[in-house]
């Protein structure tokens, strides 16, 4: 299956090709950022961001940056991500 950052997986994807959209699609939206991905339950993630772009903004604004990027991967009924169970925003 395609890793392509404008697609939108299906729901029988493999939590990794899942996982490896989760980063193409927060690096896209961050450049700079390093990015880990834990799997959880089926389309549960836990997520480590660590990038520049997050000084000097608040918990919430950097996690709005994340969110924004990954929206595609959540966005309806067949969406392959139905939660974010931890989010970690960092500098570098």
């Amino acid at each position: 299956m395609s890793l392509d950052a404008d697609r939108v997986l299906q729901p029988c994807a493999m939590s990794e090709e899942v996982a490896t959209a989760l980063r193409t699609h927060i690096v896209n939206a961050l450049p700079d950022a390093e990015v880990e991905v834990e799997v959880g339950s089926p389309g549960h993630y836990s997520l480590v961001v660590t990038s520049a772009v997050f000084e000097g903004k608040s918990l919430l604004a950097k996690q709005r940056l994340v969110y924004a990027a990954i929206t595609p991967l959540m966005g309806d009924d067949r969406a392959v991500v139905h939660a974010i169970d931890r989010l970690e925003t960092k500098l570098p």
